[in-house]
């Protein structure tokens, strides 16, 4: 019965909308506290102090709730319609990393995990708890163990199916179902995502310093981002991209199948020169439903100020010079380092366009 229970699983998930589906134990990945001690120890998640705050869970899946006997884990696809890479280097643009382009995907993904799970409870029985990237689940772990696809260089999860533009979500329960082989190790002599990294953030192939990733600094990291780090940000205003675009097994890669993970129109490659003149009530209407709101106003107008001293665009001066006595300090101080960044810059004059 298990394993029919299973096909019919592995259907409905499909059905959903999802790439694929495979299962594993809670216990499979006795890797995952060693591996975590050593990155906390190394100081590599920065501010992100829930990470050692919650090792014990977040390093061993079958703490989280022993009575759990499987982890159905999914990938459902984003892959990007267009060039990911388009915008960055657009000096009067900014970057927003492709998953942010549109709706959350906690909200998309978590409610197709909610029906498969509800699903599963009509058919067999048993509990069940759904996560998707909001609790102390080591996801890519489990997605390796279960055989979605393994850790790459960059650490993200990497598909021979479906390359590595996908979210993963989690269906933990209490029911025992037949589990999947993991996923070998695929990366080979590739070193492209550690290569293409413009802060460095690799120390090690499969090691990842967050202290210098863009996604980090600029969606994590709270207050300054030091000075040497400023002008290797580029126009990236919202997370990063590249590790991920010159992964060469996005050859495989799957086509998304909500629309609402297509990027919108004016989330493609937004004008520095608007973003920065957003206030509050402006970047909540703006942003409404996107995952870029969690991060508030002020620090996204402090990535844009980054964006803005790095375009070289004499032009977006006043811009910066606006904000200089911002209420936020963190604001007021990205905007004084653009100025002076700018102020190098011949004055042209002219527009942006």
């Amino acid at each position: 019965m298990s394993r029919e229970l299973k096909q019919k699983l592995v259907a409905m998930a499909l059905q959903e909308g999802f790439v694929a589906c495979r299962i594993c134990r809670p216990w499979d990945v006795p890797e995952v506290p060693a591996r975590l001690a050593s990155f906390v120890a190394a100081g590599y998640h920065g501010q992100m102090g829930w990470m050692a705050e919650r090792m014990e869970w977040r390093g061993n899946p079958a703490a989280l709730w022993p009575e759990a006997r499987s982890v159905i884990m999914l990938a459902e696809s984003y892959t990007p319609q267009e060039d990911p890479m388009a915008v960055v280097g657009r000096p009067d643009r900014g970057a927003i990393s492709v998953y942010a382009r549109n709706r959350d995907y906690h909200d998309l993904v978590k409610k197709r995990l909610k029906r498969l799970a509800r699903w599963l409870i009509a058919e067999a029985g048993g509990e069940v708890k759904v996560f998707v990237d909001t609790a102390p689940v080591p996801e890519k772990p489990l997605g390796q163990a279960a055989g979605l696809g393994w850790q790459g260089k960059h650490t993200n999860l990497v598909s021979r199916d479906w390359g590595n533009w996908a979210f993963l979500g989690s269906v933990f329960t209490t029911l025992d179902l037949p589990a999947d082989e993991p996923e070998r190790d695929n990366c080979g002599s590739c070193r492209a995502c550690l290569d293409v990294c413009p802060t460095g953030a690799f120390p090690a192939p499969y090691r990842l310093d967050a202290r210098r990733c863009i996604s980090y600094l600029t969606i994590e990291h709270k207050g300054p981002v030091d000075e040497e780090l400023r002008e290797k940000l580029g126009n990236r205003i919202y997370g990063c991209d590249d590790c991920l675009a010159v992964c060469p097994w996005n050859k495989f890669a799957v086509a998304a199948s909500d629309l609402r993970h297509a990027a919108r129109e004016e989330l493609t490659a937004p004008r520095l020169a608007a973003l920065v003149q957003l206030d509050d009530a402006g970047f909540r209407a703006m942003f409404s439903g996107s995952p870029i709101k969690r991060i508030g106003r002020d620090r996204f107008v402090r990535n844009v100020l980054y964006a803005i001293g790095n375009s070289g665009m004499a032009e977006l001066l006043p811009a910066a010079q606006g904000l200089t006595g911002d209420p936020d300090a963190t604001v007021a101080d990205a905007a004084r380092w653009a100025v002076e960044k700018l102020k190098q810059v011949p004055q042209t004059g002219g527009t942006c366009r």
